[in-house]
C-alpha cells in the first residue's frame, strides 16, 4: 500500500495538515468549530480529504490577506455550492473592499511616518543646538558656568 511520494494523497490526519502548513492542530479545530472545515470522523479521529486541504489553503490565504472569518465563510459557502460565477463575483467585491481599506491605511501610515520624521528632525536639531551650547560653555571654563548660576 506504499505509494510513490509524487502521487497525490487523498486523506490527511489533522497533524499532517498542521505540520504541512505550520499551524497548530488547535487552529484547525478552531476552523472546524467555526464551520469552515468539515472533516469526516472515523471513531474519534478527524479525516481530512483533498477538498478540506484546499479549503484550508483558502482559509489561510484569506487570513494572511486580512479577510475576516465571516468573509472567508461566505466565500467557502459558494465553493461548496459550486457556483463559480457567484464565487468569483464575491471575491472581486471582497478584494475591492480590502484594497480600499488598505489604501486608506497606507495613506494614514504615510502621514504618520512623515510627521514622525519631522519630529525626529526637530529633536535632532535641538540636540545639536544643546550640544553646541554645552561645548561653548565648556570652552569658556567653569567660571562662565558658575557666573550664570
Amino acid at each position: 500500500m506504499n505509494r510513490p511520494a509524487s502521487e497525490p494523497r487523498d486523506l490527511f490526519a489533522i497533524a499532517d495538515l498542521a505540520t504541512e502548513f505550520g499551524i497548530s492542530t488547535r487552529t484547525i479545530r478552531f476552523y472546524e468549530a467555526k464551520g469552515l472545515l468539515t472533516p469526516e470522523r472515523v471513531g474519534g479521529a478527524r479525516i481530512f480529504r483533498r477538498r478540506d486541504r484546499a479549503k484550508l489553503i483558502l482559509i489561510l490565504r484569506g487570513k494572511r490577506l486580512g479577510f475576516s472569518l465571516r468573509d472567508i465563510s461566505d466565500y467557502l459557502s459558494l465553493y461548496d455550492a459550486h457556483s463559480h460565477a457567484a464565487q468569483v463575483s464575491l471575491l472581486v467585491d471582497k478584494v475591492d473592499e480590502r484594497l480600499d481599506l488598505l489604501q486608506s491605511q497606507l495613506s494614514d501610515l504615510e502621514t504618520t511616518i512623515g510627521e514622525l520624521r519631522e519630529i525626529r528632525k526637530l529633536a535632532g536639531e535641538r540636540l545639536a543646538q544643546d550640544d553646541a551650547a554645552g561645548a561653548a560653555r565648556n570652552e569658556l571654563g567653569p567660571s562662565a558656568h558658575t557666573a550664570r548660576a
